[in-house]
């Protein structure tokens, strides 16, 4: 196995100001300290796991027809030529039809220096057509993360640099 990543956690404030966007209620807001102390960094649950697990800093229910967004605490320094694909765990979908909103997360290398930390947020909505409500417990695995290699074509000559975070790619001219 190549070693190409290390997965660290964002600054405290970072993950307070994410929090407060992602419209975590009072409590969240208030234990926000003790909730960031808390974070576990992804891992593997077993040696052939492909998957890096990411756990929930915080128990919440996904109403059916609802979405939620997730700051997860996390950050990854991936090696050149590397890319992390983040995948809901299958239990999720499987019980609740619980998907991402952009159906794979890709987090790019470059992503590490963006404004934001290069902050990992999870945005999840449940689908389900049976009205069921499906509950995360704080510290359940809940999102995995897939290290892919990938390649460039022979022609490409682009040399910008990225500045921001979620969609701030299409902006750079």
């Amino acid at each position: 196995m190549k070693r190409i990543a290390r997965f660290e956690k964002v600054s405290f404030e970072q993950y307070f100001r994410d929090c407060q966007k992602a419209g975590a209620d009072t409590e969240d807001i208030i234990s926000a300290g003790e909730i960031f102390g808390e974070i576990k960094l992804p891992a593997r649950a077993t040696s052939g796991s492909a998957g890096y697990d990411f756990f929930i800093p915080r128990s919440l229910i996904v109403n059916p027809g609802k979405t939620v967004l997730i700051p997860t605490g996390i950050r990854v320094k991936i090696d050149a030529g590397w890319v992390l694909k983040i995948y809901p765990r299958s239990s999720l979908g499987f019980k609740y039809r619980i998907r991402l909103d952009n159906t794979v997360g890709i987090i790019d290398g470059d992503y590490y220096y963006a404004g934001n930390e290069g902050h990992i947020i999870i945005k999840l909505t449940n689908e389900t057509s049976d009205g069921q409500a499906a509950g995360i417990n704080k510290g359940q695995a809940f999102c995995q993360g897939v290290f892919t290699e990938y390649g460039i074509t022979y022609d490409d000559d682009i040399n910008s640099v990225r500045t921001g975070g979620f969609g701030s790619t299409d902006n750079i001219n």
